[in-house]
């Protein structure tokens, strides 16, 4: 067992767990242990953690992720890759892991301080372990085997390095949100004893409740004491509703639940939609917080399906999973089968059991949003209360007043910022505004002493698909030319930003050497410079979901026609 880890009770036991789960890990410093790491935190290296390894703190720090006291070292990713167990055989699913700069310089026995992105040190990491992740072998293991996993994208965005160690944390990172709503786990034990529920059922969700949830919850209470609304506040899948108006239609709904067979409180999880892994996290993490029972339904914590309409996992992996897994995880699976909503009853029941002679009515929550939330469409009050419907539709206005971005990919000179500048125009005609981010501009200011190199290159890319994100996030339209010369970073970007759009300017080499008014080819040529595209540095054209500009045989407005005619298919322009 590495230095990271140490187990605080056994991983099985004959039955469920004793009530309100077992010990707990804390990770919080004492005030006399405080004042001395703050000093040490002064003088230590520092890294700035992501989103992803916040949540991932926050609950180690808590003991929401109990027994583990700290980042995974190698010995206990590797077997848990393998086995879905750390170093000591306990029952553990995925990587729990930090990731180390590059240019970090420190080695086992030396500390690192974790901050947030305004600098505050929220703790120290004791280092016993530097390793590298094994990518291909998350995708095999994690990720269904597809490098459209959306996990994928986070992974492929980040450099191999990790840093295993045990943690002393100092604070845990600030939520001005909710704050009523965010619990620990002993907090939430302690709301949960206090409400006299023993069997409790954990309700896990990252979208909107609808009434066949509540459904659900009403039934998965006649099975315990009590459910446990237990929805994640923290990173879900991109293009996920944003959590505050998921919450918001939380407490809408609750009004409508037994408060005394029901409760709310929200959990700072990073999803990584890795299907039956994830599904017994889940199952851990609510131990950790007090539940003894996770309701699981159809593909829980599934990503859905690939470009080509694959299924990353089977629908019943997670059920499967829980089932197997149970005498270890002390948390007994609740299966439902999908509710379809009877008309002629005026009640949901199982797909399953529909009565004779009856239909059943059901929206997939791809539907919710293309059908009705982009189409302007309001919500059947059937599948909807009309607040929670009420509160989607401001959140979620329809495609052609949502933001969007069109990014622009070819080799240099194929015509990328003639392109832009022109759809720009055409754009403005029918009544959008949009910013151009062109490739040479964000060199001299957003880029600026970055180099050529590919990772300097995939930050430059980075950048502007950051820029592009919160432009489009605000309903902006972003126009973006550059040369993105590899898939891998064009693929994070269509990711982050969601409503996105790719235009391969396409132009053969010799057109666009024959058009190169920098000179750069020519310089290429004569050995004067290294690192051009397309001649000592590779362009990997797109391969899937993008529009097709020949930049050699069509005018510009041909090509431009092409572009809007694709945002009208999409529903960001009408007709």
């Amino acid at each position: 067992m590495s230095a990271a880890m140490e187990k605080e009770s056994p991983p099985g036991r004959q039955g469920l767990i004793e009530p309100y789960g077992g010990p707990l890990v804390d990770l919080l410093l004492g005030q006399e242990e405080l004042r001395l790491a703050r000093e040490e935190a002064a003088r230590a290296p520092a890294i700035t953690l992501d989103e992803v390894e916040l949540c991932d703190l926050e609950l180690l720090a808590t003991g929401g992720f109990s027994p583990l006291r700290g980042f995974m070292g190698r010995s206990d990713y590797e077997r848990v890759l393998e086995e879905m167990r750390l170093a000591d055989g306990t029952l553990w699913p995925l990587p729990i892991v930090l990731r180390a700069p590059p240019d970090l310089k420190v080695g086992p026995g030396g500390s690192v301080a974790l901050r947030d992105a305004k600098a505050n040190i929220l703790a120290l990491l004791d280092v016993d372990d530097v390793f590298d992740a094994d990518i291909e072998a998350e995708r095999a293991r994690i990720c269904g085997g597809s490098d459209e996993h959306p996990w994928m994208a986070f992974l492929r965005s980040r450099n191999s390095r990790r840093l295993g160690g045990r943690l002393r944390v100092l604070a845990l990172p600030v939520h001005h949100d909710f704050a009523r709503l965010r619990r620990t786990p002993v907090q939430t034990r302690a709301m949960l004893s206090g409400l006299g529920w023993r069997e409790v059922a954990a309700f896990q969700t990252r979208n909107p409740l609808h009434r066949a949830h509540e459904e659900l919850i009403r039934r998965a209470a006649a099975q315990a004491d009590g459910v446990l609304v237990h929805p994640v506040a923290g990173v879900t899948r991109p293009g996920d509703i944003d959590h505050y108006t998921r919450i918001r239609c939380y407490l809408a709904t609750m009004k409508h639940l037994d408060p005394r067979r029901t409760a709310l409180s929200l959990l700072p999880l990073a999803m990584r939609m890795a299907g039956p892994r994830e599904a017994l996290l889940h199952a851990i993490v609510r131990r950790n917080y007090g539940a003894s029972a996770l309701v699981v339904g159809r593909d829980h914590a599934g990503p859905g399906r690939d470009s080509s309409g694959r299924p990353f996992y089977g629908p019943y992996e997670a059920r499967e999973a829980l089932l197997r897994h149970e005498r270890e995880t002390g948390v007994r699976p609740l299966p439902f089968e999908e509710l379809v909503y009877v008309p002629e009853r005026k009640s949901y029941c199982p797909a399953g059991e529909l009565p004779a002679g009856c239909s059943a009515l059901s929206i997939s929550g791809t539907e919710v949003r293309e059908k009705y939330l982009a189409a302007g469409r309001p919500l059947p009050d059937w599948f909807a209360r009309p607040e929670v419907a009420e509160l989607l539709a401001q959140a979620f206005p329809p495609r052609h007043e949502q933001g969007f971005t069109v990014w622009i990919t070819g080799l240099p000179a194929s015509g990328k910022s003639t392109l832009a500048e022109l759809l720009a125009v055409k754009l403005l005609e029918r009544g959008r505004r949009s910013t151009v981010l062109d490739g040479d501009i964000v060199r001299r200011h957003l880029s600026k002493g970055l180099g050529f190199s590919r990772d300097d290159r995939d930050e430059n890319i980075r950048r502007i698909g950051f820029v592009a994100a919160e432009i489009t996030r605000h309903g902006g339209v972003c126009i973006c030319a550059a040369i993105s010369p590899y898939k891998r970073i064009r693929e994070e970007n269509r990711a982050l930003i969601g409503n996105y759009v790719e235009v391969y300017a396409n132009a053969p080499l010799a057109v666009c050497e024959a058009r190169d008014s920098k000179g750069l080819f020519k310089a290429a040529r004569e050995g004067r410079l290294t690192g051009v595209t397309g001649i000592d540095d590779p362009y990997e054209p797109p391969e899937r979901d993008f529009v097709e500009c020949r930049t050699d045989s069509e005018t510009p407005e041909e090509s431009v026609a092409k572009i809007l005619r694709r945002l009208e298919e999409l529903g960001y322009l009408r007709g």
